[in-house]
């Protein structure tokens, strides 16, 4: 039997602002379009590629992640991957992506960058007319290549900022974060800065505190991709609760590269309870074992997440996106109807 709080997390409103959608690409979707392509997998079915799902870190994650994005070739591909992603989205009552996108793992391969972009971006603007479903798109740069190869790659980006005007408004930073520092990046986000484009980052995850200030200082990122090692330097929650800088969060995530052994000791919900201004996501949801529903409920389960820290943590969602502010007022409304309604169903 389904419990009410976990219906009343399924009908919730709520924004992503931490998903990878090369990470949503599910064992079955690989399959089919490694075989459109005529690419060989180094995985005889979709068991075996779930089995090797059991990841020590983030960079056995990365070996198996890398490995997947190489089926994705053509346009259709990334619109199939894209357009997927969204449906599962819109069935957790997701009314917003900002979506993460790793060119330079394409464009190694041979992929042309316009061919990414054409697909992401097809699906999102049928999305918009099809499912009245908001998303955009953020640009992220591999923190293990050098700051040189991000440089060329916003560069090729470039030409196509107008034809992807309405999507594009974001660059990130992802990929190993132990021994790849913010700082190495700060030449080219000052540039992404001046172009006028919202500028995020991973950081503490596996890096330390430092590398969050690192983040802020020197990149003069506007939300921090995951933070949760934050909470390791008083100072650094002192300043995000003043500032209610945003923190996007991924449970199960975090669960499952081990960045917390046990759900229950997650820091989630305390940095919440402080101020902080926390947000739930998920990440890489075919790798992590779940989209959005599932990392709340996994959260209000394991937390003892209430009915309104729940609406906090959705309300926190549309807030901290970039989204303009009359539509993120619309949401909020929803959201607020929402719980009035919820209220009177108990």
């Amino acid at each position: 039997m389904t419990s009410p709080l976990h219906t009343f997390i399924r009908g919730l409103p709520k924004a992503e602002l931490h998903l990878h959608i090369e990470g949503s690409l599910e064992p079955e979707l690989m399959f089919a379009l490694a075989q459109r392509n005529g690419i060989a997998l180094p995985y005889t079915s979709v068991e075996q590629i779930r089995a090797a799902y059991d990841f020590s870190d983030l960079q056995s994650f990365l070996d198996l992640y890398y490995a997947g994005a190489a089926v994705l070739l053509n346009e259709q591909d990334f619109y199939d991957l894209t357009m997927a992603y969204i449906q599962r989205a819109v069935a957790d009552n997701v009314r917003h992506v900002e979506l993460f996108f790793d060119p330079q793992t394409h464009t190694v391969r041979g992929v042309a960058m316009a061919t990414v972009f054409g697909g992401i971006a097809r699906a999102l603007r049928q999305a918009r007319q099809q499912y009245d479903f908001s998303g955009s798109m953020i640009l992220c740069f591999l923190r293990h290549l050098s700051e040189a190869d991000a440089l060329a790659t916003l560069a090729e980006a470039l030409p196509l900022r107008e034809a992807y005007q309405d999507l594009w408004n974001g660059i990130g930073l992802d990929s190993a974060e132990v021994g790849n520092p913010p700082e190495k990046f700060s030449r080219v986000f000052a540039q992404a800065s001046q172009l006028g484009f919202r500028l995020v980052a991973h950081a503490g995850e596996e890096g330390p505190p430092a590398y969050i200030h690192s983040a802020l200082a020197d990149l003069k990122i506007e939300r921090i991709d995951h933070g949760v090692r934050a909470e390791e330097d008083p100072a650094l929650m002192a300043e995000l609760i003043h500032s209610q800088m945003p923190l996007t969060v991924c449970p199960l995530s975090n669960l499952k590269l081990k960045v917390v052994q046990d759900m229950r000791q997650h820091n989630l919900a305390r940095m919440l309870r402080a101020g902080v201004c926390v947000t739930i996501n998920s990440d890489d949801p075919a790798y992590f074992g779940g989209y959005m529903n599932s990392n709340f409920i996994a959260s209000a389960d394991a937390l003892d997440l209430s009915r309104d820290e729940l609406i906090q943590l959705a309300k926190n969602s549309f807030c901290a996106s970039f989204a303009s502010a009359e539509q993120k007022q619309t949401w909020l409304e929803e959201l607020a109807e929402y719980a009035t309604r919820a209220a009177t169903e108990v």
